[in-house]
This record gives C-alpha cells, sequence and structure tokens, in this order.
C-alpha cells in the first residue's frame, strides 16, 4: 500500500504498543496524503497492551477528525481485536476510551454524511514499511526500573510517619 494513493482529505492512522518492565509505551503516527503531520508518544506503567493500543487511537482519531477538511480516516493496527472493542456495546474494561472515541466519531460523522473511518489489520510479521516504524519505535524505548525509586519512596514515606510519630 502506497499512502500517495490517497487524497489530501484522507488521514492514515498507524498505531503501535509494547511493554518493557511493566511500562507500556503506546505510539500513533499520522499521515494526510504522503506526509507525515503528527507522532503521538506515551508512557504508562502497569497497563496492558490493548489499553494502550485503544488509548493511541484514541488520542490520534481524535487529532484526525478535528483537522479541516478530513473526509475519510483509515486506522491502521496490528490488534484489530482492540479497535473492535471501539464497538462493542457491552461492558469491558476499556469502556472509557470506547466511549471517548465514539463522542469523536459522532462529531466527525455529523460535519458531514460523506466522512468515514476504516480499521485495516496489519499483522506485524508483514513488515509493512510504516508499521515497522511503528514497531520499531515502540521497541526502542529504554525504560529505567522504577524499583529503586519505590523503594526509595517508600522509605522516605516511612522515615516522615517515624518523624511525625515520635
Amino acid at each position: 500500500m502506497v499512502l500517495s494513493n490517497f487524497s489530501p482529505s484522507s488521514t492514515i492512522i498507524v498505531t503501535d504498543a509494547s511493554i518493557k518492565n511493566n511500562i507500556t509505551t503506546s505510539i500513533a503516527y499520522i499521515h494526510q496524503a504522503n506526509f507525515p503531520l503528527t507522532k503521538t508518544v506515551h508512557h504508562a506503567v502497569f497497563i496492558t497492551s490493548s489499553k494502550a493500543k485503544l488509548f493511541a487511537m484514541r488520542c490520534s482519531i481524535n487529532q484526525a477528525c478535528n483537522k479541516a477538511n478530513i473526509s475519510k480516516t483509515v486506522v491502521i493496527t496490528n490488534s484489530i481485536h482492540s479497535a473492535e472493542r471501539i464497538f462493542n456495546s457491552s461492558a469491558h474494561p476499556l469502556q472509557l476510551h470506547s466511549a471517548a472515541i465514539l463522542s469523536e466519531l459522532r462529531l466527525f460523522f455529523n460535519k458531514s454524511q460523506d466522512n468515514s473511518i476504516e480499521f485495516w489489520e496489519c499483522p506485524s510479521h508483514l513488515k509493512w514499511r510504516f508499521h515497522k516504524d511503528v514497531n520499531k519505535d515502540t521497541k526502542s524505548f529504554k525504560p529505567t526500573s522504577i524499583s529503586p525509586c519505590k523503594i526509595l519512596w517508600d522509605f522516605y514515606k516511612k522515615s516522615n510517619s517515624n518523624i511525625i510519630i515520635k
């Protein structure tokens, strides 16, 4: 697939997430026609990759839908099951993100009846250039261990508590 085949009124969103040392990195690239517009990077501690991928979709859909003169958005992800949760009306742990995305999409579709959004699955093993770049970025993040900070913080709180008690 070549991005130049898309019209200037289209945005392409490519997302991915990975986890290292309990720190999840989610990245989304937004392209318009053949030009990169935005790259968003988010880090979170102790969340699932599905939640991180849905959050990346939420942020990027929000940005793409608010661009002027955009009538079509294509979201490309290696986690189509996360994207399917957007339209799942039953209760699930990611419902907050789903509701926020649906609210943004409602505004996008109300602008024009010709507006559209598509979700495409691109498994990592296909090594498509744009998804490969996002995948590489998510895996290149070098997190520092949070344990020393937590131990230091716990010691500091205990030390302060002991001083107050005395």
